[in-house]
């Protein structure tokens, strides 16, 4: 998924134009943050000394949260007790840009209370005060109504977040997929509990692992465990699609055609509450503006790798997420850097699937416009780009003993984090005669400053059925002049 990655930033760059109606379970999330010095002399247990207290909405207050923190407009339904937390609920999603809440206060019901402990980043312990009985037939006639209001203005995605706390019984579920189903609205479910088939219609579902194998009766601790999983619960409870969420093992997308397994990308892990909740909100927004659920889950398994890095129930913003796709493909990128017989293999893999090949090649020391614009032209004649990549010792050779000035490592990782190209191949002659013979790609792509013969290999290609492509070159950009001009304003010294 991200070898396109101008899509996937693409789809970033959009996602302020989502709108999203969020149904479900909201309560209220206190932190309290200290040291530990000492143990109690009461009992053996750590002393916290509170140095902070924060507090913000959890759940499907979450949900929205993250919704609103990417500049998307974000809408919640949901009910919480007539009581001081419930208000302060209330007061802080007031508080939030981008956020509109439709709270139901019903009399004699808590608002759900989590509070967690925390010393040096790490949870000591966990309160809950909650109350799971259902809502009132009168609350579930106002949800419905404001949910009919939400979704006539605008056909796009409504999430239930169902945390099991009495707001979303399973006639009130039913009840809104065939108003999400009516109006073209697509349907993303937070699960909870065993029983999935009140989730039928759903687009999309995202347990965790534990609730996925809770739901399907099944074992889920390997990938085609998780697949067997999901996709009994897609023909058994008739939804569309599984999300899966496994912790340090990333995620799992399945429908019943394919699976798609992405990688856990957190470099540090200090908390993963609300983790899930930052993954609808990512998936719903993304859907909203267009990106297929591939594409969605991608983002959302970056977002991921990023809250978890923060404590407590926090948001992502759009500018982590472009910064988490670009370091995931440069840590990627090495990927693509291969050596030639291994190359042969993937050319001929991507042969018997009928894409076509292309090959260019140069010293691409001190990458610049020029560059970009050849590349960004020889992609554009096939399926595959091949760069064929001067080494070091090439590099002396044909430049002079001062140059490269990257080597040959950089230059190639550099690369290979370009979209635009498929695969880099570092080759020590002084010419790629050796790796175009080898590889036999449909079509040889240079800069319009040669002529066609004088492009080296070019008799080659065009005698086995091939072409020469000549880039128009972009002008006034070359190393060597960007090296003279540096050195000329004594920005550069040699020793």
């Amino acid at each position: 998924m991200l070898s396109d990655l101008s899509s996937l930033v693409g789809i970033v760059e959009k996602l302020s134009a989502g709108s999203i109606t969020c149904v479900g379970d909201v309560m209220l999330d206190r932190f309290f943050e200290g040291q530990v010095n000492r143990l109690s002399p009461e009992a053996p247990i750590p002393v916290l000394e509170v140095d902070s207290e924060t507090s913000m909405p959890g759940g499907a207050g979450n949900v929205v949260r993250n919704i609103a923190a990417l500049g998307a407009a974000a809408r919640l339904i949901s009910v919480v007790g007539n009581d001081e937390p419930g208000r302060s609920v209330e007061d802080l999603l007031a508080a939030q840009d981008n956020l509109s809440a439709r709270l139901i206060f019903e009399k004699n019901r808590l608002t759900t209370v989590k509070s967690r402990y925390l010393a040096a980043r790490q949870q000591l312990l966990r309160a809950d005060r909650e109350v799971t009985s259902p809502v009132t037939e009168n609350t579930s006639k106002a949800i419905v109504s404001a949910v009919r209001k939400e979704i006539s203005k605008r056909n796009g995605v409504l999430v239930l977040s169902d945390y099991g706390k009495g707001v979303l019984g399973a006639d009130l579920i039913r009840i809104l997929i065939d108003i999400a189903k009516q109006n073209g609205t697509k349907v993303i479910i937070d699960p909870k509990g065993n029983f999935f088939d009140i989730y039928r219609g759903a687009n999309l579902i995202t347990p965790n692992l534990q609730e996925l194998s809770s739901a399907s009766g099944m074992s889920t601790k390997c990938d085609s465990e998780v697949v067997a999983a999901a996709r009994h619960i897609i023909q058994n409870a008739g939804v569309k699609a599984v999300l899966a969420t496994r912790s340090e093992q990333g995620m799992s997308l399945v429908t019943m055609e394919e699976a798609t397994h992405l990688k856990a990308r957190a470099r540090e892990v200090f908390d993963v509450s609300g983790a899930g909740d930052t993954v609808v909100a990512i998936v719903a927004v993304a859907l909203d503006v267009g990106a297929d659920l591939k594409t969605a889950a991608t983002l959302a398994n970056i977002a991921a790798g990023v809250v978890v890095g923060k404590n407590g129930t926090a948001v992502v913003h759009t500018s982590e997420i472009l910064s988490g796709l670009h370091e995931t493909a440069l840590m990627g990128s090495e990927l693509k850097i291969s050596a030639l017989s291994e190359a042969s293999n993937k050319i001929a893999s991507w042969r018997e699937k009928g894409l076509r090949c292309g090959f260019t090649n140069g010293c691409f020391d001190l990458l610049h416009p020029g560059h970009i614009s050849l590349l960004s032209q020889a992609k554009e004649t096939c399926d595959r780009l091949i760069v064929g990549l001067n080494s070091d010792r090439s590099v002396r050779h044909l430049k002079g003993e001062n140059r490269p000035v990257q080597s040959e490592l950089s230059r190639a990782q550099v690369l290979a984090s370009l979209a635009d190209v498929d695969l880099v191949i570092i080759f020590d002659d002084a010419t790629p005669i050796a790796v175009i013979e080898t590889l036999r790609p449909d079509i040889l792509i240079k800069g319009s400053d040669y002529e066609l013969k004088d492009v080296v290999g070019g008799d080659l290609v065009s005698k086995w059925g091939g072409e020469v492509f000549l880039a128009d070159i972009l002008p006034g950009h070359s190393t060597t002049s960007t090296i003279e001009k540096l050195e000329g304003n004594n920005f550069c010294k040699t020793n």
